[in-house]
């Protein structure tokens, strides 16, 4: 009799969750006609998908079979859709099409804190690997993909930058010279006045492109837009996939148009450097989950999340708002074969101060995401006197290294995303796995 008892607690308790969820399905239904009046389809096409993802997340899908009627879909559909979200088997080889790997987990190319053997590690566990290749001389870049390709056979991605190279204002650096003064004198170290003769980083050239031809990548990122025409095609001709972070919707399109074959779609809560190259207005800037499904939308090409994916079902939110991998870098910062320095790691490991970052331009020159540390709290997030990108990290470098030989992280571009919480000492394999929900 107990028994019974229970079980018809149990079978109320049901009935009141399932006319819950249909009282708010009826008040969102009416709340989109109404919204109808003022918003366009496209507009509420987004809308939708979003609270879908919600709704995945919130495990709720046994009783979203009744939106099918609103929706126009399937429920055979749904009942499929919901078995491949909830089967990491079936869910994470949904986008093997575009990576061609056994997960559709992108490891974020992070110029600074790895070489090689992160990406092989990822690789060798079934997820894309990438090896960032800006800060490279063409020779360290033949020596790491020699490395690469020895160590797997299965895809993986080359990065480079392709930002325009600025002139050097002697009169702007002679601002920034004047602004760093106080922390060169507190370091007792000094740098000339005079501005330097070259830029540092160089956008992607052929002589880059020389070093990495005889191993052909499968994949080539660009990061600030794509490479002149004759780059373009010349990478492509080796049948590379050529792929590209977007930040806008204008800037997904200027690329479908224009020769790259995956979109990356960067949120704005991303770690590093920001992808902008047809804007420097940071308003323009959209979270993740607000950007996929609008780029989603607007281009014919593959896209891939990235920006705050630190979790299995983070990026099972991402898939089921049309992406077809995610990119996921703050999550390997701290792996085994990460090369991120102990203050860095010191710093993400910190609760307090890794869930405060800003988007800041003190260290290069261009905005990018990292944890908040003196300089960007005392001259910035966005210093005005700060030279383009990359001439403004010359002289901070320098105060870098200084700082970093007595214990201090204070004028370290510490990047990070707006989402540590997955970051864990454990290898490349077990971080990949993690993410992929296996």
């Amino acid at each position: 009799d107990q028994d019974l008892k229970q079980e018809q607690e149990q079978e109320q308790e049901q009935e009141q969750e399932q006319q819950i969820v249909m009282q708010t399905l009826c008040i969102f239904n009416l709340f989109i006609v109404l919204t109808g009046l003022v918003l366009s389809l496209a507009q509420i096409t987004c809308l939708i998908h979003v609270i879908i993802a919600s709704i995945v997340i919130a495990d709720l899908t046994p009783h979203f079979v009744a939106t099918t009627l609103f929706l126009g879909q399937d429920p055979d559909y749904l009942t499929e859709y919901r078995h491949s979200v909830k089967t990491s088997s079936h869910a994470m080889n949904s986008s093997g099409n575009v990576t061609g790997t056994t997960y559709p987990i992108v490891q974020a190319p992070m110029a600074g804190v790895q070489n090689s053997a992160l990406a092989i590690a990822v690789c060798n566990a079934g997820g894309v690997g990438s090896l960032p290749c800006a800060m490279l001389t063409p020779e360290q870049i033949h020596a790491e993909l020699t490395t690469l390709t020895a160590s797997t056979s299965n895809p993986y991605n080359v990065n480079f930058f392709c930002h325009q190279q600025p002139k050097i204002d002697a009169k702007l650096y002679s601002e920034w010279l004047k602004l760093l003064r106080p922390y060169l004198v507190e370091l007792a170290f000094d740098i000339p006045d005079e501005p330097p003769v070259e830029g540092g980083r160089q956008p992607f050239n052929h002589a880059m492109a020389d070093s990495i031809e005889p191993f052909k990548p499968p994949v080539i990122s660009f990061h600030f837009g794509l490479p002149d025409k004759d780059l373009l095609q010349r990478v492509k001709s080796w049948g590379a996939s050529v792929w590209s972070s977007a930040t806008t919707v204008n800037e997904a399109q200027w690329l479908a148009a224009n020769g790259a074959d995956v979109i990356i779609a960067q949120g704005y809560e991303a770690g590093g450097h920001r992808g902008m190259f047809l804007t420097e207005d940071l308003t323009t800037q959209s979270g993740t989950m607000a950007l996929l499904p609008q780029i989603v939308q607007s281009v014919d090409k593959p896209v891939i999340a990235t920006g705050g994916i630190a979790s299995a079902q983070s990026v099972k939110a991402a898939l089921s708002l049309g992406a077809a991998a995610t990119q996921c870098g703050t999550s390997y910062l701290c792996c085994d074969e990460a090369t991120t320095s102990d203050l860095h790691r010191t710093a993400i490991k910190d609760p307090q101060r890794h869930r405060h970052t800003a988007v800041t331009n003190v260290f290069t020159g261009r905005p990018a995401r990292g944890i908040v540390n003196r300089l960007i709290s005392e001259i910035g997030p966005i210093a005005a006197q700060a030279p383009a990108f990359p001439l403004a990290s010359l002289a901070v470098t320098t105060l870098r290294a200084k700082a970093e030989t007595q214990g201090s992280s204070d004028f370290s571009p510490l990047w990070s995303g707006q989402n540590a919480s997955g970051c864990d000492d454990v290898s490349a394999e077990t971080m990949t796995l993690r993410l992929a929900g296996v």
